[in-house]
């Protein structure tokens, strides 16, 4: 028989603490949707004004002069802000499909495969989890630069991407998962003649896809929220992510905070989406990774 659940003050104590933490979090969501509707004089308070929770008047002026600057992409028209949006989805997608892949090959290799050679690579991935990446930003724009990547917004956009493919917090990630796939399975599949590939695929996959959903969130969100690197190697307007661009609309003297705030509640739109979307994922690969073997 099933226990019934009781209602103790452990349960609601939880309960509380749950809801207080659930409203400090997305009470800065609330603030920039809200924000991004609310009329100049709503946002800015005076001295000896109380601060405007609900917006008094809704205004979609903000986005109006938000999506108001025009360019084109492949020939279509579109709002500037609509571009750096692209932008930044793509930098992110792309980064995140290449280093899920890489990454979990690699993780695979270090926990599957005999080499010479193999604690030394290990540990130097482990190191470079420490290495501020401050300290080789200018290496890599150098690199990139030499290659001619920053010549062009296609190419600045892959000077931006092909650094973090190489996260050396996915090698690690990925490598724990893999060390949970039996080498039983992988010395049936030899046995049955299934080369190395169909043998990740159809074998290693499966198991370690948890943390492959859980690597391809933290590698999204790390790819969009890189703002040092995208601002020293994206240089050209057309090739300027979301952030970027509303870092543009800053200013010294004064700020357009409503701009900015329809700005920030356009750039989350993404994030929520990858995250409902990689959601099972996500919490199987937390749920997997507490408890080996």
């Amino acid at each position: 028989m099933k226990k019934k659940n009781t209602l103790t003050p452990y349960r609601v104590i939880c309960a509380v603490i749950l809801a207080v933490l659930a409203v400090f979090f997305l009470f800065p969501l609330y603030w920039i949707i809200t924000g991004s509707v609310k009329e100049k004089s709503d946002i800015i308070i005076k001295s000896g004004e109380m601060v405007k929770w609900i917006p008094t008047t809704i205004t979609w002026d903000n986005y109006q002069r938000l999506f108001k600057t025009g360019t084109e992409l492949f020939g279509i028209g579109m709002p500037m802000a609509i571009r750096w949006l692209f932008n930044s989805v793509f930098i992110s997608v792309v980064a995140m499909g290449l280093t899920c892949a890489t990454s979990s090959l690699a993780g695979y290799a270090l926990a599957k495969k005999r080499f010479w050679g193999k604690s030394l690579i290990f540990g130097l991935f482990v190191c470079a989890m420490a290495l501020p990446k401050q300290v080789i930003l200018i290496p890599l724009m150098s690199e990139m630069s030499n290659l001619g990547l920053l010549k062009s917004v296609w190419g600045s956009m892959f000077a931006v991407i092909f650094p973090v493919v190489g996260w050396p917090f996915g090698v690690f990630l990925m490598k724990q998962f893999s060390e949970n796939i039996p080498t039983s399975l992988l010395e049936a599949a030899r046995i049955d003649g299934a080369n190395e590939f169909r043998t990740f695929i159809e074998i290693a996959f499966p198991i370690i896809k948890p943390g492959f959903g859980a690597l391809a969130i933290f590698t999204f969100i790390n790819s969009w929220n890189e703002y040092p690197l995208q601002l020293v190697m994206l240089t050209q307007n057309e090739a300027k992510t979301i952030s970027l661009g509303i870092a543009s609309k800053l200013s010294e003297m004064s700020n357009d905070f409503g701009l900015i705030m329809a700005g920030a509640a356009l750039a989350a739109v993404p994030i929520i989406i990858v995250f409902l979307c990689f959601q099972k994922y996500f919490t199987q690969g937390i749920t997997m990774g507490a408890v080996k073997g």
